[in-house]
């Protein structure tokens, strides 16, 4: 049995906001928790090539779009499951950060940081 603070976890700064890997690889675990803060008013192009990612929103508010024009509402109490390594659009609404407990499988090293650019979406 272990525990670990998010004062304990540097953020990992992955373009659009920070993501604190509360567990990682390292731990043994099978998979990773992340609290993960997606900026106010932001825009991220997505996607997780070698993983699967389910998130589950604690605040704030937003959108994920698959490339198919799907707009799912992100709000607190609701989990997105990205089953299919999905590209996606990730938007935090104008006003307050949205904040999202993000799981991972398999786990991610930690250290991953996504290049948000124009001419694509962002994978690890």
């Amino acid at each position: 049995m272990f525990t670990k603070s998010i004062e304990e976890v540097s953020p990992v700064h992955w373009g659009n906001g920070t993501s604190h890997r509360l567990i990682v690889r390292s731990d043994g675990m099978g998979f990773a928790l992340a609290h993960t803060v997606v900026r106010a008013g932001t825009e991220s192009k997505l996607q997780y090539r070698n993983n699967l990612e389910a998130c589950y929103c604690i605040s704030g508010s937003g959108s994920v779009e698959d490339v198919y024009g799907n707009v799912y509402p992100i709000t607190p109490g609701v989990v997105y499951v990205l089953n299919d390594n999905d590209k996606h659009y990730l938007r935090a609404d104008k006003g307050q950060d949205m904040v999202l407990v993000s799981v991972f499988n398999p786990a991610i090293v930690g250290t991953e940081a996504h290049q948000l650019d124009a001419d694509g979406f962002s994978s690890y």
